[in-house]
């Protein structure tokens, strides 16, 4: 997962019984998958891993290519997980879009970050 998303920096080491590990990754939501896969391997609060993940891009929570079959609140329940949350994509995207209800495979859209969330969170 982790060469998939392109990290920079990347480290790894061991040392006193403890793994180490970090890197720099383009948003928070890729922040957000690897400390998810983390924990599935390691568990909720691992004691021998200690990561230091930071998020270059923090003006948005993630970029998303229309795929045939999207709709904005498809997009919206697998990011911000909520199906109604599509009008704040909507809102983030009025620059290349005009109606919530027409987008089209290829176009960029810009996630904004969910509920309670920041760059810093």
């Amino acid at each position: 997962m982790g060469e998939k998303m392109n990290p920079r920096d990347g480290y790894v080491e061991e040392a006193d019984g403890v793994l180490r590990m970090g890197s720099t990754v383009d948003t928070l939501r890729q922040k957000d998958l690897l400390w998810d896969e983390i924990k599935r391997v390691g568990g909720e609060n691992p004691r021998d891993v200690q990561v230091d993940i930071k998020v270059a891009n923090t003006s948005y929570y993630a970029k998303h290519t229309v795929e045939k079959g999207d709709s904005l609140s498809k997009i919206a329940k697998e990011y911000l997980g909520d199906a109604m949350a599509y009008k704040k994509i909507f809102q983030a995207n009025t620059d290349v879009l005009d109606d919530p209800n027409k987008i089209f495979p290829g176009q960029e859209l810009t996630i904004p970050f969910p509920e309670g969330r920041s760059a810093n969170s």
